[in-house]
């Protein structure tokens, strides 16, 4: 499930709840954020995170105003599929149900800066395409930890502050085709992160 990046805060491994979520916190001062931010790059093991998503994180890493602290591709454990880490889609059967699912989601560190501001209000705009799959918050265990510290994340409203889920067949289904919608969401907004750097000359 949950790969995390190291950035010397002592995080904690995926398998347990992550902690309640909340409306996204307010930036505060980060003196340590380029220290923390090397130390995260130079920790990353790409090997550990789920295969679907290593260019998701890495166009991450790429951004001087952010760090990736964990993510998750989200998976579907059902009588078929018993692996909690398969990548696997759901097959075309309901005879699989009840499905569990593993939420995906991305939890970065933004920098209290212009353009990580500016970021924090690209990630906003990304659950209004489904308010109740999408959220984007503040988890109060990542930000004890990590200060302006956030998370998008793909989960039932209901399921929220839940790292895992028992759903029927049809709903994963429906989550599976949000989930898909969401990574290429943060693809086309990391593309047009990436032009606006370009641009500036800062990649």
């Amino acid at each position: 499930m949950g790969r995390w990046l190291s950035s010397g805060v002592g995080l904690r491994k995926g398998t347990e709840q992550v902690e309640t979520f909340t409306e996204p916190k307010g930036f505060v001062d980060n003196p340590g954020y380029v220290q923390q931010r090397q130390v995260s790059l130079a920790a990353m093991d790409i090997h550990t995170i789920d295969a679907p998503i290593v260019d998701i994180v890495k166009s991450f890493q790429d951004l001087p105003c952010c760090f990736t602290l964990q993510s998750c591709y989200g998976h579907f454990i059902h009588a078929a599929q018993q692996d909690r880490n398969s990548t696997e889609r759901l097959p075309i059967s309901d005879g699989v149900a009840p499905v569990t699912y593993r939420i995906a989601y991305v939890a970065l560190c933004l920098e209290n800066s212009p353009e990580g501001k500016e970021l924090l209000e690209d990630l906003r705009d990304i659950p209004t395409a489904n308010p109740e799959c999408i959220q984007f918050g503040s988890a109060e265990w990542f930000w004890a930890r990590q200060v302006n510290s956030y998370v998008l994340q793909v989960e039932p409203e209901r399921f929220k502050d839940k790292d895992q889920a028992t759903i029927d067949y049809q709903e994963a289904l429906h989550i599976q085709e949000v989930r898909d919608n969401f990574f290429s969401e943060l693809r086309r907004l990391l593309h047009e992160q990436q032009k606006s750097m370009q641009r500036k000359g800062d990649l």
